[in-house]
């Protein structure tokens, strides 16, 4: 057994009971690492990078889900242990290196290693997101992934503030990429910094399109999010634009006879 009694449970529940239509995930909120595993091998200034978990997206989320009314999933271990946004199967779900930053304690990881951070950690946070949503299978729920991204990736500055992802269904991510341009202070990425993909993404494909729930990911840059003003504002701008969005995606359902 990876986790014990004085490690932290793999996922946080807020507003389980919820309102919204809208649920929140947030695959990267947390940087705990399980009390077996040390450090990584790791020094703490690289553990609190952008490598280890979403910056400012835990309370971006929180907040967003207190101001909707929605239920959310936050992950609490780093995406160093398990990225919860990758398949298990991928190199990338434990990598050996991120960004250029070895990970000791990754190397040569037995098939046994990953699949005891699998069980711990990856499957019940997948399972309680399922559990949610199949729980709400009677009413309308519509999904949004949050994330965060580094204002510099392998030395390549990021101009934009936000990205609205998508992959085979743009619903959603249309209406909002529309309402964030007519933002005045606002450069929107649309499918940028990153893009979903069958090989790249896990919770979306998986809790949104094979569900064929209307869903978006959510990229907000993470240096605007970095204190609580940040988080609080961003916060804040999201549960306008979603409200408005989702209004929109349901008038247009309607509007399809779907």
């Amino acid at each position: 057994m990876l986790l014990t009694a004085d490690d932290p449970p793999p996922f946080r529940v807020l507003r389980e009971a919820g309102a919204s239509d809208l649920l929140l995930t947030a695959d990267h909120a947390g940087r705990a690492i399980p009390t077996a595993l040390g450090d990584l091998g790791l020094a703490e200034a690289e553990r609190a990078r952008h490598i280890g978990w979403d910056i400012g997206i835990a309370a971006v989320t929180e907040r967003l889900a207190d101001l909707l009314d929605a239920t959310a999933v936050l992950q609490t271990y780093s995406r160093l242990v398990i990225d919860c946004n990758r398949d298990p199967s991928w190199p990338s779900a434990m990598p050996e290196v991120s960004e250029y930053t070895e990970i000791p304690g990754n190397k040569d990881l037995s098939a046994q290693a990953k699949a005891t951070r699998v069980a711990a950690i990856f499957t019940p946070y997948h399972d309680r997101i399922r559990g949610l949503l199949d729980a709400r299978a009677h009413r309308r729920s519509v999904l949004v992934a949050m994330h965060s991204f580094t204002p510099s990736f392998k030395g390549e500055a990021r101009a934009m503030q936000v990205g609205m992802l998508y992959n085979k269904d743009a619903r959603l991510a249309r209406i909002l990429l529309d309402l964030l341009r007519n933002e005045p202070d606002l450069i929107v990425g649309d499918n940028a910094p990153y893009a979903i993909t069958d090989d790249s993404d896990y919770s979306v494909p998986t809790h949104g399109e094979q569900r064929g729930l209307p869903h978006v990911e959510i990229e907000i840059r993470q240096d605007l999010i970095a204190d609580a003003n940040g988080q609080n504002a961003w916060a804040h701008r999201f549960a306008r634009l979603l409200t408005t969005a989702d209004a929109m995606l349901k008038a247009a359902a309607q509007a399809d006879g779907r």
